[in-house]
């Protein structure tokens, strides 16, 4: 049984656009994932492809103007409201994208102490310190103390104490130098080695196929692809859907091929068949009649007629 199990996952949010003039947007429409014990599963897509919102959602955190649709079950159990509040911070722990999230007002050491389960909170905070190249002065430190580097290692030692049998990591190499980033999808590794599970939110591809061991592919809020992270390889040969083969080859290692139709061009199309049928070229009649839905194939999961 998956640690997590996302299925067919909808957020949706009512706004006013104008006097009196409600409308809802829905930047996550389908959206399907699961997370397995001692794996890392990179979720990567092109910035505003409703990545983030699934951390939000999983934790329970999204703002009071936001629907959901689907389910969201972890260990076998629907995450409700309340137990999404009993787990957060201990058996779900978030390594968030800004660093803001760092409580102005408490020293950095204080906050990792904060965080530390089964233990000694400072003797497990000092050895998150030493694994994370952190000075011991640096526990003194309040977070506009600290550089961007440094605040991302401290959110990173918090989730290592945690103890949490799941690590949401959302973003958390921008800002750091190459070494500092190899070092962080290391840790991220051994947490995972150690039977955790890590969900790395990413928009940085290469980096998820050197760390991760599962890849899922999101475009105008779907998934469109889960499969191995070995998969990314060569020339994309071994990737069904069209778009992460295009997500693939754009990368200048991989020849920087840049495709004619524009991908991000979907983002808010409605209606019957695949919303990337007038951007692909493998399109036939059936894609712009019937959305395809995710089905299981010799290469792991893809959401597409045509594959």
């Amino acid at each position: 049984m998956s640690l997590l199990q996302v299925e067919n996952l909808s957020i949706s949010f009512a706004r006013y656009a104008g006097w009196l003039r409600r409308e809802i947007i829905m930047p996550v429409r389908q959206l399907d994932l699961a997370l397995q014990a001692g794996e890392i599963t990179a979720l990567v897509g092109a910035s505003g492809s409703g990545k983030s919102l699934l951390a939000h959602a999983i934790l329970g955190i999204l703002p009071a103007n936001a629907s959901l649709g689907g389910s969201i079950l972890y260990k076998g159990e629907k995450l409700t409201a309340a137990r999404q509040a009993k787990l957060r911070g201990k058996d779900i722990m978030l390594v968030p994208q800004s660093v803001t999230y760092l409580d102005p007002l408490m020293r950095s050491g204080a906050q990792v102490c904060l965080a530390a389960r089964g233990g000694d909170p400072r003797k497990l905070q000092r050895a998150a310190f030493r694994r994370y190249r952190l000075d011991n002065e640096v526990e003194q430190m309040y977070p506009h103390q600290l550089s961007g580097g440094m605040a991302r290692r401290i959110m990173a030692a918090s989730a290592f104490v945690s103890g949490a049998c799941m690590i949401i990591a959302d973003e958390p190499t921008p800002g750091m130098q190459a070494e500092d980033a190899a070092e962080t999808m290391k840790w991220f590794r051994e947490l995972a080695d150690q039977g955790h599970a890590v969900l790395l939110i990413t928009h940085d591809l290469e980096a998820a196929v050197a760390g991760a061991d599962r890849i899922a592919v999101m475009n105008a809020g779907m998934t469109v692809e889960w499969l191995p992270a070995s998969h990314f390889s060569d020339k994309g040969e071994r990737l069904q859907h069209p778009y992460s083969r295009a997500l693939w080859n754009s990368l200048p290692a991989n020849g920087f091929y840049v495709p004619q139709s524009d991908w991000r061009a979907v983002s808010s199309r409605e209606g019957p068949g695949c919303p990337f049928a007038s951007c692909c070229e493998l399109a036939a009649a059936i894609c712009r009649e019937e959305q395809p839905g995710m089905r299981e194939g010799e290469r792991g999961w893809v959401r597409c007629h045509a594959s």
